[in-house]
C-alpha cells in the first residue's frame, strides 16, 4: 500500500489536532498542556482506599482532560516512598501524586526529609474519619470490650495499620493515650494488607478509614466498632457509634488530595484545578465514593492549604507529646 504524500500527512495531523481542540475548547486556549498522559502516584498498595479513590477519579477525569491519567502504585514508609518520587519529579504537570493526611505526620516522625511545603497541594478530594474495626466473628462486640481486653492484657491486642506514622497508627496511639490502654501496633505497607491479615485472623483489629473496610463490612465479614468523627456517618454505618458517644473524647479525620511538584507553572496548576473541580462533580464518581463510604470533602487549593497547615500543627504536637517513635 502506498504511503500518503508528506504534505497530505501534515494536513491530516492538523485536522486531527483541530478536532481534538474542538472537543476540548478550554484546552485549546490553555496551551499544549496536557499533550500526553499524566502519571498519578498512589503512595500505597493497590486495593486500599487511596488506590480505590485514585482509580475512580482517573476514570471520571477522562471527560474533563484531553489526556488519560495513569496510576502508579509506589508504596512504602507510610507514603514517603511515593512522595519522594513526586518531590524529585520534573515540575511540568505530567507526574502528580495523591497526598493524604500522613503527609502532615511522617516528617515529625523522621520518616521523610520533605514536607508539604515541598509540593503544591492542588485540591482535596475527600475527608473521612479513622475507625477501629474487627472481624465479624470477633469476641469484641463493642469498642468498650476491645479496650477492656487491652487493659487486662497490655500489648496483647494487635491493631494493624497502613504503616508507621500512618493515620491508623497515630489514631490508635491517640486512643491509647485517651483511655490508658496498651495496644500492639502492627504496621503494613498499606491499609489493604492490614485488612487482609485481619480477615486471616492474624491480628485482632485494624485502625483505618471506612473506605478501606467498606466492602467487607457490607459483606458481613468485618464489624466496625467506632468512628473517630464528630457525628455518625452514613452509607450503612449509621449504627456505628462515635468514640465521643462512648465517652472517649477523640476526633481524628483523614483526607486525600492531589499535589504537583513545587515549581509547576501556575497555568498548569490552573488547568488541573479546573479539571479536578469538574471531575469531583461527576455523578459516577460521586456514586462510587458513596458506595465505598468515602466522605465528601472537596476543597480547592487555598482552603486545602489551610487544612494541611492546621493538621501539620496538630499532629506535630501529638507526636511530640506522646513521644511516638517509628
Amino acid at each position: 500500500m502506498s504511503q500518503p504524500h508528506p504534505q497530505r500527512r501534515a494536513a491530516l495531523r492538523a485536522i486531527a489536532a483541530l478536532a481534538a481542540t474542538a472537543a476540548c475548547p478550554a484546552f485549546a486556549q490553555s496551551g499544549a498542556y496536557p499533550s500526553r498522559p499524566i502519571e498519578l502516584i498512589v503512595p500505597f498498595a493497590p486495593g486500599g482506599g487511596t488506590d480505590v479513590l485514585a482509580r475512580a477519579f482517573a476514570e471520571a477525569a477522562r471527560k474533563h482532560l484531553p489526556q488519560s491519567i495513569v496510576i502508579l502504585n509506589k508504596s512504602g514508609a507510610s507514603g514517603a516512598v511515593g512522595w519522594s518520587d513526586l518531590v524529585s519529579a520534573a515540575p511540568d504537570g505530567y507526574r502528580l501524586a495523591v497526598i493524604t493526611v500522613e503527609l502532615t505526620m511522617i516528617p515529625h516522625l523522621g520518616l521523610a526529609k520533605f514536607t508539604a511545603d515541598d509540593m503544591i497541594p492542588i485540591a482535596r478530594l475527600n475527608a473521612d474519619p479513622a475507625t477501629i474495626a474487627v472481624r465479624a466473628d470477633s469476641p469484641y462486640q463493642t469498642i468498650e470490650q476491645l479496650l477492656a481486653a487491652a487493659r487486662k492484657q497490655p500489648g496483647e491486642v494487635r491493631v494493624g495499620n497502613a504503616g508507621p506514622g500512618s493515620l491508623g497508627h497515630l489514631s490508635a496511639a491517640a486512643l491509647e493515650d485517651k483511655t490508658g490502654v496498651k495496644l500492639s501496633h502492627v504496621p503494613f505497607r498499606g491499609a489493604n494488607p492490614a485488612v487482609l491479615d485481619l480477615l486471616g485472623g492474624h491480628i485482632e483489629a485494624v485502625a483505618v478509614t471506612p473506605v478501606e473496610v467498606a466492602t467487607y463490612v457490607a459483606a458481613g465479614k468485618i464489624r466496625p466498632l467506632a468512628v473517630m468523627s464528630e457525628e455518625r456517618i452514613k452509607a450503612g454505618w449509621e449504627s456505628v457509634p462515635t468514640l465521643k458517644e462512648r465517652n472517649v473524647d477523640l476526633v481524628i479525620n483523614g483526607w486525600r488530595g492531589i499535589a504537583a511538584p513545587k515549581g509547576t507553572p501556575p497555568e498548569v496548576i490552573a488547568v488541573l484545578r479546573t479539571a479536578i473541580g469538574k471531575t469531583m462533580q461527576d455523578p459516577a464518581l460521586r456514586q462510587t465514593m458513596a458506595k465505598q463510604n468515602m466522605g465528601e470533602g472537596y476543597l480547592d487549593e487555598p482552603a486545602f492549604k489551610r487544612v494541611i497547615a492546621r493538621d501539620n500543627a496538630t499532629f506535630k504536637q501529638l507526636i511530640t507529646r506522646l513521644g511516638i517513635k517509628t
